[in-house]
């Protein structure tokens, strides 16, 4: 017994076009000459992934692991990979959680704070340099609506992903 799909309505010419443009700004961010860049002028010798992670933690400190793959949208086991090398380079701790003492928080060391701040001084003069005809208004709202965008999608069910496929939403509980 085969179950009939509801039929889906076409994606409107708006969501169209979002979805283009996000699919290259993903691009243009996930080069690897994009970080190398990054990496260079920051001077932090850090892969994508542990640059995505120490922000996160920077933001979020101090973070379960659990939590920190929440965030990033990535497995548990990712997590613990990136933590232990980052433990051990010295960018992150692990320190009691004064909720649970069975478990552990993530923290940025003074290294990664240092590493943290570096980073994002040399991301922001970038976006600066590449959008300096841009009003301080227009950036204030393209980062808000960016962030919000973020937001809808880390609120998304993941695990629903037939909702993208029928056009249909499962209620959050």
């Amino acid at each position: 017994m085969s179950h009939a799909q509801p039929a889906v309505p076409p994606a409107s010419p708006a969501a169209v076009e979002l979805e283009r443009a996000l699919t290259r700004v993903a691009y243009l961010g996930a080069r690897a000459r994009q970080h190398d860049r990054l990496i260079t002028v920051a001077g932090v010798p850090l892969d994508r992934a542990a640059v995505a992670m120490l922000r996160q933690i920077a933001d979020h400190d101090p973070l379960r692991p659990g939590e920190l793959a929440e965030v990033l949208a990535v497995q548990a086991s990712h997590v613990t990979r990136q933590v232990q090398r980052l433990q051990k380079a010295g960018y992150v701790t692990r320190v009691a959680d004064p909720d649970d003492s069975r478990a552990r928080r993530i923290r940025l060391t003074p290294l990664g704070e240092d590493a943290v701040a570096r980073l994002g001084e040399a991301g922001a003069r970038g976006m600066q340099l590449v959008l300096a005809d841009w009003s301080p208004g227009e950036l204030r709202r393209l980062a808000d609506l960016v962030h919000r965008l973020v937001d809808v999608f880390l609120a998304h069910p993941a695990d629903e992903g037939h909702a993208f496929d029928t056009g249909t939403t499962t209620p959050t509980p």
